[in-house]
Parts: structure tokens; C-alpha cells; sequence
């Protein structure tokens, strides 16, 4: 026996579907639906269950942001001195400095808002890093010292990832 019913996505009224979101049980076409190691679930269900992992509030973006701008601009003016009189090799340095610090920003700034969490957040966070190093670049920058302005340089690329992955909670290695 055969269902004569034909349903229609909820999204789509002229589409006909007999798939169902498996969580509010509505009608959806295969573009509305989205496949999860459980099953399907419509656009708006999974939009719900992902807001349940985002818990950072307002002031948090603010707090991030302030604390990693502050700990980059020290770091990266400490870079910027080393690199003002070792030369050529301050970009290998620098490049090692960065991991070392990307971890220590990312550590403290995550204790500094309660190791809550948004996508928002961890853009906020890497923002502030390269913002800090922008003053000691410019002054770099007019001062004429080139390999300190490219180890500095060297220094962000690595340190903005390493805030990034390190406040989300992406691990490379377990």
C-alpha cells in the first residue's frame, strides 16, 4: 500500500518531499535539509541546537578583545625591540616567539571571560592580536628598521592562528 498523502516542504510549498526533520517532524526538500550523523534536520533546528553551544554574553566580545590587544601590543613591542638588534635571523625568532605567546594570550584571555564560547568571540580575540601589533609596526615602520617591521609581521601570522584555534578549542594534536 502505497501513501496517498502528498506533502510539501515548509520552506518550498511547490516542492514534494517524504523527508522529515527528524527532531520537529516537518516536511522539508533535499536542499532544506541538513545531514547529521543522526539523520536530517531542517535549516531552523539545527540553528537552534547550535546557539545552545554559543554561551559567550555581550561584555565578553569587549573583555577578549581588551586583553589580547594588551598582551599583543606588549608582546609584539617586545619583538619589535629583540628584532630592532639581532637582524636577519629576528625573523626565525620571531616566528618562535609567536607560538609561545599565541599560547599565553589565548590561555589568558580565555580565563579572563570564564572560558565561555561564540564564533564571534574567537574572531574578536584574533582581531585584538593583530590590532595590538599595528602601533609598534607603525612605529617600526617610521623608525626605517625593515627586518624588525617584517619579523613583526611574522610574529602576527603566527600569533593570530594560534589565539584563533587555541580560544576555540581546536587541537591539532591530541
Amino acid at each position: 500500500m502505497t501513501d496517498t498523502n502528498i506533502t510539501y516542504c515548509y520552506a518550498h510549498p511547490t516542492r514534494e518531499t517524504s523527508l522529515r526533520c527528524k527532531r520537529c517532524d516537518r516536511p522539508m526538500c533535499a536542499s532544506c535539509a541538513v545531514r547529521t550523523p543522526t539523520g536530517y534536520l531542517c535549516k531552523d533546528c539545527v540553528r537552534t541546537h547550535q546557539k545552545t553551544f554559543d554561551t559567550a554574553l555581550w561584555y565578553d566580545y569587549l573583555i577578549g578583545f581588551g586583553v589580547t590587544f594588551v598582551l599583543s601590543l606588549i608582546a609584539s613591542s617586545l619583538t619589535g625591540v629583540v628584532a630592532s638588534f639581532l637582524g636577519f635571523y629576528t625573523i626565525f625568532i620571531a616566528a618562535a616567539i609567536g607560538g609561545g605567546a599565541g599560547t599565553f594570550i589565548a590561555n589568558i584571555a580565555l580565563r579572563a571571560v570564564n572560558k565561555r564560547r561564540s564564533k564571534a568571540l574567537y574572531t574578536s580575540c584574533a582581531v585584538g592580536v593583530v590590532v595590538g601589533a599595528l602601533p609598534v609596526m607603525a612605529a617600526l615602520f617610521f623608525m626605517g628598521n625593515m627586518f624588525a617591521l617584517i619579523a613583526l609581521g611574522v610574529y602576527i601570522v603566527v600569533v593570530a592562528p594560534t589565539v584563533y584555534s587555541r580560544i576555540s578549542g581546536i587541537q591539532l594534536t591530541r
